[in-house]
């Protein structure tokens, strides 16, 4: 079965307070429904359309395990704190190639 990614990428943060509240929540409440960060930060390059802001990708060992991990009561609690337009971002969940 092929594992499944969370690809998060940030346009733009617009209140680093919220942020900050997000960030000290949400990697456990990811983390317990078999999130497992490869990448969070800065990116290092950017070509073509890219921005030179934060890109974070999360493997699950599955899609089903993804999906439902974004659902849960834990990661919605979390997500509220980016309410309001705190951030831009774009959250994609792909399958792997394998």
């Amino acid at each position: 079965m092929a594992k499944a990614y969370w690809v998060v990428t940030y346009r733009e943060i617009r209140d680093s307070e919220a942020f900050k509240r997000y960030a000290a929540v949400a990697p456990a409440a990811v983390q317990a429904h078999g999130g497992r960060f490869l990448v969070r930060g800065i990116a290092a390059k950017v070509y073509e359309a890219g921005i030179e802001q934060r890109v974070v990708v999360i493997e699950f060992d599955n899609l089903a395990q993804a999906l439902s991990a974004h659902d849960t009561p834990a990661y919605q609690a979390a997500l509220k704190e980016l309410e309001g337009g705190a951030v831009v971002r774009d959250l994609r969940i792909v399958e792997g190639v394998a």
